[in-house]
């Protein structure tokens, strides 16, 4: 197969003449800057940076004169560098602003003329700093282990805290430290954005921007602050709250809600009149406008595609721009007028790249042991005929989720003429707090039951041969493929596992602190849970597993360690398992360079084919063996 050209991560400029975003259409993805309007209209130009990694992030400044880029060096996921240009074509000059020796910078959002950034050190402690574009120099916000810059703005900034699944927001105001929401373990306040009630954003700071220009907001005007933040504290699903915040305390109310789905994302526009939303149904994206003007929400507005995400917004709330894409559409960038409801078409160049394949995915809903009721995504080709096996592929996280989006690696399998199934086992987000917390601890078996009855599900309705069933995953899902042949050995005829842990205890040994601190909750602790952790582990297990297993990893990976594969590709060897080890020398624990995703691709499907039709082989006879008994 041919490479697919993607293009997504859009930034609108606040006069929406322009707009950055990512392209990936061989090596690492790279920035584009393009032009809507003007002279420079349907030109563009690459982003140069002077280092070889992937770019994740591109952000418009908002005076529209600077780019912001986060790129990650050699792909390796987790350490990244921020490095920003001008918005000039012309100017070809880049400076990188943080100035991290060691550890990774994370690109947030930018504070007027300052960049908001989380430097986090080798000791795991984030620092949430402003940051001038034109010298380096930085002012600290906030310092803590396991605290997140969610935003800043005019002296506040919203701080995430907490471990995964059970985050809690608070502003940092007028040198005061303020929690916004009650508390209520187990809920998720994850985004947030501080909206400016006295002038607009784009105008806070003066050419210079400098920082003794921060505006206190405990100290003029009318002493108060207010954000939006999504959270589902106090009810199920996530939903958008409006904040104010004084120094005598803190009010919230309802913005917008639904009773069945989660609020997946917003954007509000400099001038505060629009907020777009995105909704998920089911895996699904619905897109609708908020007046914030009166609070008047539209009806929706129906989608280029399936699934959306990475919402920008013009200062005037004139345009947003946003990541579109389904089973059969890669990655491109749309954007529509809020107020016609009309879409322009930007990319000129979407047929430049290979043929895509013709796949559908289709809804489908497992019923587990317990019965609950577990929402999957059947992908497979348009074109009739007989399926050569089929794959369970487990999403990571496991706070993810797998949706009707686009994926290269499934594109291939389909194309092979292999069935690819995505569930969502229990803990996979988009369904609710319960859900996302009922993989917990001990409760991990149970999500591992849940990969056994996606293969019941498949033969129940006789789309498979038993014979032909694999188990896939990345990340998290790397780590349930190995528990899945480890704990039902007899239902699979293959694995692959990419990037996944085979230990948990030594996992939370050698990875990054922070990404350690913040698993306690979800997996437990490796000293207080240490048994649970080894009835957990793959690699304790290992004399279970018996199905042929490709593994797969990033060298550069500092997520989840090269050691986790290492140790179990030895321990397989040593059984005399069939094993094939495929290490990716030259990127990280995503795989993003598209070279490499195409090369793991063809080895999947290889491995499978082979796999299978060893699994359906008779067995060899002895010489003299007539077979009679």
């Amino acid at each position: 197969m041919g490479q697919v050209r993607e293009i997504y991560g859009a930034s609108l400029s606040p006069d929406a003449t322009a707009f950055a975003h990512i392209v990936d259409d061989g090596g690492y993805p790279r920035a584009v800057q393009r032009f809507l309007r003007g002279w420079r209209a349907s030109s563009s130009r690459d982003v140069e940076l002077p280092v070889e990694g992937p770019v994740s992030r591109v952000i418009h400044s908002p005076d529209g004169q600077w780019l912001a880029c986060q790129v990650t060096l050699d792909g390796s996921g987790s350490r990244s560098q921020i490095w920003v240009v001008t918005t000039d074509p012309d100017d070809r000059m880049a400076w990188r602003i943080d100035r991290q020796k060691a550890g990774t910078a994370e690109l947030i959002a930018w504070d007027g003329t300052q960049v908001a950034a989380i430097l986090t050190g080798e000791d795991g402690v984030g620092r949430s700093c402003l940051i001038d574009p034109t010298n380096g120099r930085h002012v600290v916000l906030d310092s803590r282990s396991g605290g997140r810059l969610v935003d800043a703005w005019g002296g506040a900034a919203l701080i995430r805290v907490g471990p995964r699944g059970y985050h809690e927001m608070i502003m940092l105001f007028s040198q005061t430290e303020i929690a916004l929401l009650p508390s209520d373990p187990g809920s998720t306040t994850a985004d947030g954005i501080i909206l400016d009630d006295h002038q607009p954003r784009r105008l806070r700071y003066g050419l210079g921007g400098e920082l003794t220009k921060l505006y206190n907001p405990g100290t003029g005007a009318d002493g108060y602050v207010r954000a939006l933040i999504r959270s589902d504290n106090g009810c199920e699903y996530a939903r958008l709250l409006e904040v104010t915040v004084t120094l005598d305390g803190v009010k919230y109310s309802v913005v917008a809600e639904r009773p069945d789905c989660d609020l997946a994302e917003f954007v509000v526009s400099d001038d505060l009149s629009t907020v777009a939303l995105l909704w998920n149904l089911q895996g699904r994206s619905e897109l609708q406008i908020l007046e914030y003007t009166d609070y008047t929400l539209t009806e929706p507005i129906p989608l280029p595609g399936p699934v959306a995400g990475e919402l920008s917004i013009s200062a005037g709330g004139s345009m947003v721009a946003m990541t579109v894409e389904g089973p059969a559409m890669p990655r491109t960038v749309e954007l529509v007028d809020p107020r016609s409801r009309e879409w322009e078409p930007i990319d000129t160049q979407r047929d430049r790249g290979a043929p895509v394949p013709d796949v559908c995915a289709e809804p489908r809903t497992i019923t587990a042991r317990d019965g609950l009721q577990l929402n999957a995504w059947l992908y497979r080709s348009m074109d009739p005929g007989g399926a050569a096996g089929a794959v369970v592929f487990l999403h990571g996280g496991p706070e993810g989720q797998a949706r009707p989006g686009y994926n290269d690696i499934f594109s291939r399998l389909v194309t092979d003429g292999f069935l690819v199934l995505a569930p969502n086992v229990r803990g996979s987000g988009g369904f609710g707090r319960s859900f996302l917390h009922a993989d917990d601890k001990e409760k991990r078996f149970a999500a591992i039951d849940d990969v056994a009855d996606c293969v019941h599900f498949l033969v129940d309705n006789g789309l498979a041969d038993p014979g032909r069933i694999a188990c896939a995953g990345w990340s998290y899902g790397g780590y349930l493929t190995q528990a899945a042949l480890t704990f039902h050995p007899g239902l699979f005829a293959a694995g692959v596992s990419i990037c996944g842990m085979s230990d948990l205890s030594t996992f939370y040994r050698n990875t990054e602190p922070w990404i350690a601190d913040s698993a306690y909750p979800e997996y437990g602790h490796p000293v207080g849970d240490r048994e649970l952790l080894e009835q957990l582990s793959p690699l304790l297990r290992v004399d279970a597993l018996v199905a042929p297993l490709l593994v797969v990893h990033g060298a550069h990976d500092t997520n989840v360690p090269v050691s986790e594969s290492e140790q179990i590709v030895d321990a397989l060897r040593r059984a005399g398992r069939n094993v094939r080890y495929l290490l990716f020398a030259d990127d990280g624990h995503e795989i993003v360079k598209r070279e490499n995703r195409a090369a793991l691709a063809a080895a999947m499907s290889e491995w499978l084919t082979k796999s299978f039709d060893a699994a359906a082989a008779p067995p060899l006879r002895a010489v003299g063996d007539t077979g009679n008994g």
